[in-house]
């Protein structure tokens, strides 16, 4: 790309244009499908750790992904895999990309996420509570490096080298750096206060977003805006300024009905960038199936909370 002012390091730095991102619109053409976790294992750790890595039901849960027409997942990764594995998880990423990919389903990975449970450890995970939902999904990164920036640094071969490794590969649909970065979790109802986790996470977001851009990856940047004021737009906060003045697409999270929706929509569709709703479904709040018709007519993305119970 011309260099059009500002050190290399600078320009190296910037979002896509929306020409560029319009572009990569047009090819992706409408995504449709689901966030993934294979029925047979309860979190990250457990979806890609050697010992339980299971590409047989991973073929066969997205076969019946793409019988439904979908042709997306977003998909959690973990640090911690990447730690302790290296090598052997990124080629266990390649062997789901390529049975999506006989399938007809690009991905998305995920690789941080700041929901649920704060302390994840490496080995045999916890038995899930019957019926209780994410009852062991974990944080990535742990809060234990969440909040010490001194170990922020620990974490950048995991962004460098999982980017690298698939940043012209056309399997990948996007990047999704960070899920929910500032929400609530029991450390933080123990503190009595979030604005510690959320300014921590905001500013790693700011230095995720630094070396994933620092890759040069084909696919767009985004993290998703996910909670929103009382007219429907994002809450005005450091987080949800970083996010939407970074990604390259806007992706947002949505459990409301149709009205609720459709004033969300609007109220991104200000920023002139891709739209991709990357969480939605939740029929005890209304957010039923029917939705994808708005989803349809205006053109978003559409990524439902998730296939099949894990």
């Amino acid at each position: 790309s011309a260099h059009v002012g500002g050190t290399w390091a600078e320009v190296m730095l910037y979002r896509w244009s929306i020409e560029r991102v319009a572009g990569w619109q047009s090819e992706a053409g409408w995504l449709v499908g689901c966030n993934f976790t294979p029925s047979t294992a309860g979190n990250q750790l457990e979806m890609w750790q050697v010992e339980t890595f299971d590409p047989i039901t991973i073929e066969r849960e997205l076969g019946w992904a793409a019988q439904l027409g979908m042709n997306v997942v977003r998909v959690y990764l973990h640090d911690l895999v990447f730690s302790s594995e290296g090598a052997g998880f990124l080629d266990r990423v390649d062997q789901v990309l390529a049975i999506a990919d006989a399938h007809g389903i690009a991905m998305i990975p995920v690789l941080f996420d700041g929901v649920w449970h704060p302390k994840p450890q490496l080995g045999r995970q916890p038995d899930p509570t019957p019926r209780l939902h994410n009852s062991i999904w974990l944080q990535s990164p742990g809060r234990v490096i969440l909040d010490d920036p001194a170990r922020w640094p620990e974490l950048g071969p995991y962004v460098s080298e999982v980017l690298s490794r698939f940043a012209d590969d056309g399997r990948i649909m996007a990047w999704d750096l960070f899920n929910e970065p500032d929400q609530i979790d029991h450390l933080t109802l123990k503190s009595g206060s979030r604005q510690g986790k959320a300014d921590a996470a905001t500013a790693l977001l700011d230095t995720v977003f630094d070396w994933a851009r620092s890759v040069e990856p084909s696919q767009p940047l985004t993290a998703g805006v996910w909670e929103y004021g009382e007219d429907h737009g994002p809450i005005a906060n450091p987080l949800n300024a970083l996010i939407l003045e970074r990604s390259d697409i806007v992706s947002f999270h949505c459990y409301e009905p149709r009205v609720e929706l459709a004033a969300v929509i609007d109220a991104l569709e200000v920023h002139g960038r891709p739209l991709l709703c990357t969480e939605w479904l939740a029929r005890s709040s209304g957010s039923t199936v029917d939705l994808l018709e708005v989803f349809a007519d205006r053109g978003v993305g559409a990524i439902n909370w998730g296939l099949v119970d894990g």
